[in-house]
């Protein structure tokens, strides 16, 4: 008979959360490319009679199996390519101040604090600052073989050696990983219409079509930033892209209903996604309906039969908004050749490389936030050297380099990963102990490491102390090649793992307040006040569509982006996460507040008569006095709230949801 856990023995909240592994599907391909990309250089290096530099080779090569996480084959040149520019030049001024003390803590301090700020512009800068300070790190903490420029080209050679093996099928395969992220976006919103009047469902898939919609257009407008004329593969996309943004509109209308889809709604929004991803198409005429003064519905487009021959005839407002949606996105969708004047950004169009490059510049040198980070991570970096050069500390290097995961400023909470940390080279330690005690030095570490290497991307989606369970092993087999210290070092690289997690949690996490007793509604405040403007903007003359669709699809990714912090906040320990779990039903609230506004949108666009300009400017200034109230409240209060107006406006459900949202309340 189960027994259960003494109240007392019971794991908080916050350690269940951190230690529960994501889910995510097994990347072959990309375990694959690690085992050959680690092992070669070894055998190579074994077989040259300079195991040394095959290690070298295999540790760039580990940065590069770090950074392979996209998809879409443009995306893998920079992702991999540019961290590798930043590791070279790493090592390369790490190396030149090996042994040297004090200055060695100085040029780490300061490469830490560009590090740190150069890691805020986005996701390929972010792993660019790590790769800089880990190779500055490791050049500086081991002594490397060879003339100064030796590592830097053995390290660089095996993350483009990463680089080369992900591009080979990319003569093959060219433009099927962007298909299949717009594939993919058609399927989340499937899902979503699938959900629609089940309130359980609905929430989770709602999310889901965010994040994938915000994945897919992050690819294809990264992309054609790069292009001086419009890719028509590209612009195609796009427009499949922005031709789904209809449907997730009217999705919140249908589910206010509380009446669920017809099955055969979903199901053509699934056929579609396979018509995207094979990249089928037709001659599309030009004789098709849309929605009457909808400008994101173009009437010149004819839906495909094959693709809408089965969807049942509307009866309702609703019904027909979704009807006229999804037969749109399939009469795009069918189209062989696109206008690219049609395919407008829901983004805004990228600017020019160099004027982003410029503003990135700019916004590193005057964000608070960039130098914020630098500091803190800096000052971790020259605690952590100067304790190495004031003790004896062998092999010093693995203190820093802790530090350097630790502090990473995208992954999440610092106490939490300072945690998993720990906890994850305790695992990784006892693979090694098993490694370094029973395999032999030489060829046999070549088979070794075919079985360790993947690991890394096989573990990393699930949470990160079982990527670092998986990188410990490796990184100590590559150690004991360039040092053979064996068994030897497994004590002491507890330790100081350790010791770089003590830091980070003392000098990174303890010593600055907004860590650990922030005000968790700050972000929230800003997207309530987005939304008021939201609500004016949707009601009011829609001068500029395109300004429109993009003020939602920001509120919407910002709206993603405020879930994913909460659901971090709700990993750290009290206070700051029973706080975020106390703030968590009013960020729930705000996105029923976005999600029917859009809905009343929909339905004035579908023939229901407009709210006056009296209930609008009621509504927003209920928005506005919440933002204000979020801004500068410390805990949730309940707040009293009188909102009416005529009870069949399409306003009513909006009012219900904002004056719940000003009700909700918090026992401290």
């Amino acid at each position: 008979m189960s027994r259960e856990f003494p109240i007392g023995l019971t794991p908080p909240d916050w350690l269940v959360r951190n230690l529960q592994p994501h889910r995510a599907p097994l990347n072959r391909s990309a375990m694959a490319r690690a085992a050959l990309a680690m092992s070669l250089p070894l055998a190579i290096g074994l077989a040259a009679g300079q195991p040394a530099y095959g290690a070298l080779a295999s540790m760039g090569a580990l940065s590069g199996v770090i950074s392979d996480t996209a998809d879409a084959y443009r995306m893998r040149v920079l992702n991999i390519a540019v961290p590798q520019l930043f590791g070279a030049l790493g090592v390369t001024l790490g190396a030149a101040v090996y042994g040297h003390g004090w200055y060695a803590v100085a040029v780490l301090t300061a490469i830490a604090l560009v590090s740190g700020m150069i890691s805020t512009i986005g996701a390929v800068a972010t792993v660019s600052g790590l790769t800089l300070l880990m190779n500055s790190v490791i050049g500086a903490g081991l002594p490397l073989p060879g003339a100064w420029w030796v590592a830097p080209a053995l390290m660089t050679g095996g993350g483009l050696l990463v680089l080369a093996l992900a591009l080979l099928a990319w003569p093959l395969r060219a433009g099927i990983p962007e298909r299949a992220g717009v594939a993919d976006a058609y399927r989340t919103v499937a899902g979503l219409l699938a959900a629609c009047g089940d309130p359980d469902r609905y929430v989770t898939a709602r999310y889901a079509v965010t994040q994938s919609l915000n994945r897919s257009y992050d690819t294809i407008l990264s992309h054609r930033a790069r292009h001086h004329g419009r890719s028509p593969e590209l612009t195609r996309l796009l427009a499949q892209l922005n031709a789904i943004t209809p449907v997730v509109e009217a999705a919140p209308a249908v589910h206010l209903t509380g009446r669920p889809l017809p099955p055969e709604v979903p199901e053509a929004v699934r056929r579609l996604a396979e018509v995207v991803e094979t990249g089928r198409t037709r001659a599309g005429g030009h004789t098709g309906r849309g929605a009457p003064g909808d400008p994101a519905v173009d009437p010149g487009l004819s839906p495909d039969p094959d693709l809408t021959s089965h969807l049942p005839v509307p009866t309702t407002e609703t019904a027909r908004a979704m009807d006229h949606a999804v037969r749109h996105a399939a009469g795009v969708v069918a189209r062989p050749d696109v206008d690219p004047r049609g395919a407008d950004d829901r983004l805004g169009r990228p600017a020019a490389p160099g004027t982003r490059t410029a503003r990135a510049a700019r916004g590193v040198l005057l964000s608070a936030g960039s130098w914020h980070y630098g500091l803190r991570l800096a000052v971790c970096i020259g605690i952590a050297q100067a304790l190495v050069s004031l003790i004896a500390v062998p092999r010093s290097y693995w203190v820093a380099l802790t530090i350097t995961f630790v502090l990473k400023p995208d992954f999440g909470s610092v106490f939490s990963r300072a945690l998993l940390r720990a906890l994850g080279t305790v695992v990784g330690l006892v693979v090694a102990a098993a490694v370094l005690a029973e395999v032999p030095p030489g060829w046999w570490s070549v088979p070794v490491m075919l079985l360790l290497a993947p690991l890394i991307p096989a573990l990393t989606p699930r949470g990160y102390g079982y990527q670092t369970a998986a990188i410990t092993p490796v990184i100590l087999l590559l150690s004991d090649i360039l040092n053979h210290k064996g068994t030897a070092l497994l004590l002491p690289r507890l330790l100081d793992s350790l010791t770089g997690c003590a830091i980070a949690l003392i000098a990174g996490y303890l010593l600055w307040p907004e860590s650990w007793h922030t005000r968790v509604g700050d972000r929230l405040a800003d997207a309530v006040a987005d939304t008021a403007s939201y609500v004016e903007a949707a009601f009011g003359p829609e001068t500029d569509p395109a300004g429109g669709a993009r003020m939602r699809r920001r509120l919407y990714r910002d709206l993603s982006t405020i879930r994913t912090e909460f659901q971090r906040a709700l990993t750290e320990p009290p206070p700051t996460g029973r706080r975020a779990a106390a703030w968590w039903p009013l960020v729930v609230a705000v996105e029923r507040i976005v999600d029917a506004t859009t809905a009343a949108r929909v339905r004035v666009r579908h023939g229901s008569p407009a709210p006056s300009s009296a209930e609008i400017g009621q509504v927003t200034l209920q928005l506005r006095e919440l933002a204000e109230g979020v801004r500068r409240a410390e805990h949730l209060t309940a707040v009293r709230t009188d909102l009416t107006g005529p009870s069949g406006s399409v306003l009513e459900p909006l009012r219900q949801e904002v004056a719940a949202a000003r009700a909700i309340t918090t026992l401290h």
